[in-house]
């Protein structure tokens, strides 16, 4: 483990990697492109939701996936959802993500199908009030919302985390991000009001984990919910008001770090 760097050095380091990787210029090899396919609200949501969830494995396998899903609703995944019929489905029966399958994508559409023919938007599901310290009801309240629904597969669980079972929410706090983080740089769409910056959770896997305790920022050993609000409580420090926009960094110094170590 590297030595603790000064406060000041490390916000430093931190600001670099933000300033690097907060640009266009990363969108197209990440799965933020997909919901950049786009630019009516409702399609951002689908395509980000999507995205997200598949968002584990190799990059461009993830991407691959979100294209073929994206193609399979014709390039118009709000139009898609709101008016499929059972027999449109048909489309996704080869459908294969490492774990997530057609059951689970079938699931999915159902939800979202329902949820838009009454609502404009996902986010009144994730909203939480002004004084809330974090998104943790808002999680909790669309994970039950999403499983409300008469005969919800119980594998697709696995697909759609809750803080409520400990876990990080790796994917669906990044799926935030994108919808709530706002600045010029273009990567994050800004498009949710109802949620601060500041409430946000940094998405937590074992990279940005194990970039965090090598940088001093995390000491909890398990990476699970208490310890991305750990990691976030942290980040804190240095951006009260958006601490999340530092999960460029721990991304940017962990993909640096298995450079080099490909390279040695």
């Amino acid at each position: 483990m590297r030595k603790a760097l000064p406060a000041s050095e490390l916000k430093a380091l931190l600001d670099e990697q933000v300033a690097r990787f907060n640009a266009r210029s990363f969108i197209a090899l990440d799965p933020v492109s997909v919901p950049h396919r786009y630019s009516q609200r409702r399609d951002i949501e689908i395509a980000g939701l999507f995205a997200a969830t598949i968002a584990w494995g190799n990059r461009a396998s993830i991407l691959k996936s979100a294209e073929r899903l994206m193609t399979a609703m014709d390039d118009a995944p709000g139009d898609f959802v709101v008016n499929h019929t059972t027999r449109d489905l048909t489309r996704f029966n080869q459908f294969v993500h490492r774990t997530f399958q057609s059951v689970d994508l079938r699931y999915f559409l159902k939800f979202l199908q329902s949820h838009y023919r009454q609502h404009g938007s996902l986010e009144p599901l994730f909203a939480v009030p002004e004084d809330a310290p974090h998104v943790h009801d808002g999680l909790v309240r669309f994970h039950d919302a999403f499983f409300s629904l008469p005969r919800a597969p119980q594998r697709t669980r696995k697909h759609v985390a809750t803080p409520m079972r400990g876990s990080a929410c790796k994917r669906l706090n990044m799926f935030l991000r994108w919808m709530v983080r706002r600045d010029d740089k273009g990567v994050d769409f800004g498009i949710w009001q109802s949620i601060r910056p500041a409430q946000l959770i940094c998405p937590l896997d074992v990279h940005v984990a194990n970039v965090a305790r090598e940088l001093r920022l995390l000491r909890r050993k398990q990476n699970d919910w208490e310890a991305a609000v750990e990691l976030t409580n942290q980040l804190k420090l240095f951006s009260a008001e958006d601490p999340v926009q530092y999960d460029f960094a721990l991304f940017g110094l962990g993909v640096t770090g298995r450079q080099k170590a490909s390279d040695s």
